[in-house]
């Protein structure tokens, strides 16, 4: 089993940065896609950003396209997501996931297990 722990998030203005990074124990999901999702209150969980098994594919949502950067580092069974010019609407947890495959998906039905989360709140 694959346990994953996600860290970085915070508070912070809009318009700054933040890197959120997902570790993986037990398990590792070096041979996974890996994907982040974000929820905010009273919303559905959506995708964010997702990254094959290594590095060579990565898919983003709209709304984070162009500001948002997914990573991983195969030796420290990381997996990061830089996120620049944040905005109010990118308040949510934020949460890990590693694929059922190798290759990312968008639909959080494509992933099998998933952290716990890490807040990320951006003031305005």
């Amino acid at each position: 089993q694959v346990q994953l722990r996600e860290s970085g998030g915070g508070l912070v203005q809009a318009g700054t940065s933040l890197t959120l990074s997902c570790a993986s124990s037990g398990r590792t999901f070096s041979n996974n896609g890996v994907g982040w999702f974000r929820q905010a209150p009273g919303k559905e969980r959506e995708f964010v950003a997702g990254i094959s098994w290594n590095g060579g594919d990565t898919i983003y949502a709209d709304s984070v396209k162009g500001r948002f950067t997914i990573s991983r580092d195969r030796y420290s069974n990381t997996v990061s997501l830089q996120m620049n010019g944040l905005k109010s609407e990118d308040t949510a947890a934020y949460y890990c996931a590693t694929a059922l495959r190798a290759s990312a998906s968008s639909a959080a039905a494509g992933y099998r297990y998933w952290g716990q989360g890490t807040q990320v709140t951006v003031s305005s």
